[in-house]
Parts: C-alpha cells; sequence; structure tokens
C-alpha cells in the first residue's frame, strides 16, 4: 500500500536510508544521519512536497519523494526525485509504484520539470528511470569521492506538464 508520509515514519525511512549511506555509493553521505536531523529534512520537505510510503504488513519496504533542485526562484517549478528501498526489496516493482504514484502528485501540484539526479552506474535506478520516460540530459564526471573511488553523476529528467 502506497501512503503519504507520517512523522512516525522517519525512524523506518532512516534506516533504509543509512544502509544506503553505509553500503552503497547511491547517496553522496558518509556517516549515518541522526533521527533529529532526518526528521527535521522530512518535514521540512513535507511542507511543499510529497513524501511517500510504501508499506506492507506493517513495514515500510520504500519510500520516495520530490525537493527543491535550487533554491534561485526561477527553479521553483523544478523539482528533484528520491526513492529508496529497503535492502533486500529490489525486483518486486515497489519502486516503480512509489515513483508513479509521485510523479502524478507531482504533476497535480503544478510543477514542469522532474530531475533524478543518480550516482552511475547505477544500472537498477538508471532503468527505472528509462522505463517512467525519463532522458538523460547530463553526466558529470567523478564529482563524487566515497569509499575511496571518484564517482560519475547522470541527471535524468521527465517534463510533468
Amino acid at each position: 500500500m502506497i501512503r503519504a508520509f507520517q512523522h512516525n515514519d522517519a525512524e523506518a525511512l532512516l534506516d533504509i536510508y543509512n544502509h544506503y549511506v553505509l553500503h552503497s555509493v547511491a547517496t553522496f553521505d558518509d556517516a549515518p544521519l541522526e533521527i533529529a536531523v532526518f526528521s527535521e529534512k522530512l518535514n521540512h520537505i513535507a511542507e511543499v512536497y510529497p513524501i511517500l510510503v510504501f508499506e506492507e504488513n506493517n513495514n515500510i519496504l520504500g519510500y520516495a519523494y520530490g525537493s527543491q533542485f535550487r533554491p534561485k526562484p526561477a527553479y521553483k517549478n523544478t523539482v528533484e526525485t528520491t526513492v529508496y528501498l529497503k535492502h533486500g526489496e529490489h525486483g518486486k516493482q515497489i519502486g516503480t509504484k512509489l515513483y508513479t504514484e509521485l510523479l502524478s502528485l507531482l504533476k497535480a501540484k503544478n510543477f514542469h520539470i522532474a530531475l533524478g539526479v543518480l550516482t552511475l552506474p547505477n544500472d537498477a535506478s538508471v532503468k527505472l528511470h528509462e522505463k517512467l520516460n525519463f532522458k538523460q540530459v547530463a553526466h558529470f564526471n567523478e564529482v563524487g569521492y566515497k569509499f575511496g573511488q571518484w564517482l560519475d553523476v547522470g541527471v535524468f529528467q521527465l517534463k510533468l506538464v
């Protein structure tokens, strides 16, 4: 079931996120976030953008949200999208379901462009974005450094309206 984020979901979402911090290059955070910082971030995002969770049998298996792309006023109709799944829950179409619902909500809020910003290589995330008709519009070489390696970033764009 997909539903709106509730404030008491923050700890479950943080557990999902911190797995990626510690074990992957999907995020460039390099130390686990604390619940107070993460909760504040989610509450700030929820003031303007949708945050969705995928829940099954009272267990949160993933989440997705939109957030501010850049702080300048001219970017106000552009949204950056994020989706994370609980470790071990990939390949079940949860990401597709979350992302599809998120994009629908973003369209309803009249956002013009959705951007997915991905660490590359990341075949699963690239396939998800391409499946939802995002097009890669940028590739930045070696802009991040984590786990002793330089990492690329790709930007994928979808016109919403």
